[in-house]
């Protein structure tokens, strides 16, 4: 029985080009410790012939064809007549070969596991896989050849949107990304961990659903207990991640660490002019470069400003791990890896600091799981918008509404989201507050459409007549899953 969780539509994808009668080419990305590697590994075990090698970043090429012979000799069993290639033109070679020797019933997956590093420069990787599958492997109806890769601008410009020989050859592209909040909890719970859902959202905010990150979680522990383990020890797993996770991803990351780091420190995010001043990077085509390479590999979100004809474009650092890391280990490293403090965590954990901090890594959650949202609301059939929306009165800022779901069926949601350890408790003053934001917004925005304040928390809000006064309907925390 596979051991494969919460990744249903990629096993059926795997599935159809696994049964197909014709040559298939799949590439898959996705960043570090998504589980790249252990979904095709595992779905191909004891399924036909499977050839796999995988590209490291300080190997030479001459390193990573040695580990191509290895590799070929142990399944193909031709050790005793071979030397290693010399080039990957003879290696491609040598595999279309022995591929030949089979019959065309027989299904072999070629898998070539982190792409971007064996195909180095002067390496003439990708040239011999070019040449290969347009001239052989694509005639070839028992082949399925995988590439994969965690950076994922470097796949989307070389394989997907490739201008020379592969373009147009994929028969498919998977970008797997790191688990929802549904599939998070169906992981716990395969390995005997069950949490209450808040839990598993305070999880969550450390871990963003990254597979390995949660692999390390043991059972019978509290949400605090897990925090404190996966990264506040001096043998914590996440504790040094950071660094490697850029550098894994990019080739000269030190300019993507100072955007982060820029958006890490306003957690409401920044506008592109503003973000520039912030880092002083060089404008233009570069800090653009950055900018999409940041968001293609799910690290930076852009959403676009509500209620105006030149909409402005906010960059929000959505990447768990990275928000986490830089707020509270970063700060602390140095402690940490003394053991200085043993409780750390589990003191913060019922502070007025991480409940301020969990506020807005909440709001990010939401945005992130904006689907369930409009399938709370029961709009997720209508065309709808996501955005944000702020007003200024002589450049002063004076509310913002950090969710706004502008319908097409004329009507807009305006979300309030809270996060607390027990049921929302709306005061008259907030009540207010919310009354004036929806009347600020239908005056500068000027929009004729029905206003909804829809309160999103952990555990609803009671309903006092504060609430009543104010607040349309609202979502818990159940229907993010």
């Amino acid at each position: 029985m596979s051991r494969i969780v919460a990744r249903e539509k990629e096993i059926e994808l795997l599935k159809k080009l696994y049964n197909s009668k014709q040559a298939e080419f799949l590439a898959i990305y996705g960043r570090r410790r998504v589980g790249k590697t252990y979904l095709v590994t595992e779905f191909f075990r004891n399924k036909g012939i499977f050839f796999a090698i995988t590209g490291s970043a300080t190997a030479t090429t001459k390193e990573q064809l040695l580990r191509f012979h290895r590799e070929f000799c142990g399944l193909f069993k031709k050790e005793e007549k071979l030397k290693p290639p010399k080039t990957w033109e003879k290696a491609f070679l040598r595999l279309k070969d022995a591929v030949n020797e089979f019959k065309d019933d027989q299904k072999i997956v070629l898998f070539f596991d982190e792409v971007p590093w064996l195909a180095a420069p002067r390496s003439k990787f990708l040239s011999a896989l070019d040449y290969y599958w347009n001239r052989h492997f694509s005639q070839m109806p028992q082949v399925l050849l995988i590439v994969s890769g965690s950076s994922a601008s470097w796949m989307i410009h070389e394989i997907l949107n490739n201008k020379g020989g592969l373009y147009g050859r994929l028969s498919a592209h998977l970008r797997l990304k790191p688990f929802s909040l549904s599939e998070t909890e169906q992981f716990l719970q395969s390995k005997g961990i069950v949490l209450t859902r808040k839990q598993i959202c305070e999880i969550y905010m450390v871990t963003g659903g990254v597979p390995k990150y949660l692999s390390f979680i043991e059972p019978a522990s509290s949400s605090a207990q897990c925090i404190q383990s996966l990264c506040f020890t001096p043998q914590s797993p996440l504790i040094g991640e950071f660094h490697k996770l850029f550098h894994s991803l990019f080739k000269h990351p030190e300019r993507h660490i100072e955007i982060i780091k820029a958006l890490g420190n306003k957690r409401q995010g920044m506008e592109r002019n503003e973000l520039f001043n912030s880092t002083q990077l060089p404008k233009g085509g570069y800090f653009s470069k950055i900018l999409r390479e940041l968001e293609e590999s799910d690290f930076i979100t852009v959403i676009n400003e509500t209620g105006k004809k030149n909409r402005l474009a906010k960059y929000l650092l959505s990447d768990e791990y990275s928000l986490f890391y830089l707020h509270w280990i970063d700060p602390i490293k140095s402690s940490i890896l003394r053991g200085d403090d043993h409780d750390y965590w589990m003191k913060q954990s019922g502070s007025s600091k991480w409940l301020s901090w969990a506020g807005l890594a909440f709001e990010s959650l939401c945005l992130k799981h904006i689907r369930k949202i409009k399938d709370a609301l029961k709009i997720g059939g209508v065309s709808s918008s996501a955005g944000y929306w702020k007003s200024l009165i002589q450049g002063k800022k004076q509310s913002e509404i950090d969710l706004v779901i502008d319908r097409a069926d004329q009507c807009i949601n305006l979300c309030e989201i809270k996060f607390c350890n027990s049921p929302y408790q709306v005061s008259k003053s907030y009540a207010l507050e919310l009354l004036s934001k929806k009347e600020a917004f239908r005056t500068t925005t000027r929009t004729k459409k029905s206003l909804f304040t829809t309160l999103i928390t952990p555990y609803g809000a009671s309903l006092n007549p504060a609430y009543l006064s104010a607040v349309d309907n609202q979502l818990v925390i159940d229907e993010l899953f």
